[in-house]
């Protein structure tokens, strides 16, 4: 039985493999930019020139940055019998409703999308490791 972990936030995600007596761990940088909205008062004069802020230019880029990260994610995954999913923020969110959508045969995988807060690198290997150490499938 092939259990997969995977920690991932908007910088990178951490895939653990484990095995018997070993994990291995793979890291993945996600390359998504930061950005940060410039715009308002191109002076400093009230009532002077005023820049438009394209918001949805923006979110649309993060949009394919995001696609473009979970792709680099799916060969390392693909052979998994169990995936378990952790991160800070809504990235393990988006990646388990990527997987439903267009990966169907994997999302079926996933038994669980949890929240964790940032960790090392021992810390989280510890974290998959006792999930998978607990976790008891379902007979259906």
């Amino acid at each position: 039985m092939k259990n997969i972990g995977i920690w991932m936030d908007k910088e990178k995600a951490f895939i653990i493999d484990i095995k018997e007596n070993d994990e291995d761990m793979t890291t993945i940088f996600s390359e998504i930019e930061d950005y940060r909205i410039h715009g308002g008062s191109g002076t400093r004069f009230k009532g002077g020139p005023q820049d438009v802020v394209q918001d949805s230019k923006y979110l649309e880029r993060e949009k394919h940055q995001f696609k473009a990260y979970f792709k680099k994610i799916i060969p390392y995954i693909e052979n998994a019998d169990s995936i378990v999913i952790y991160g800070p923020a809504e990235a393990g969110e988006k990646f388990n409703k990527e997987l439903e959508e267009n990966y169907k045969e994997i999302g079926k995988k996933v038994k669980a999308v949890l929240k964790a807060d940032s960790m090392t690198e021992n810390q989280t290997k510890a974290l998959i490791r006792d999930y998978f150490k607990n976790y008891k499938p379902r007979m259906v």
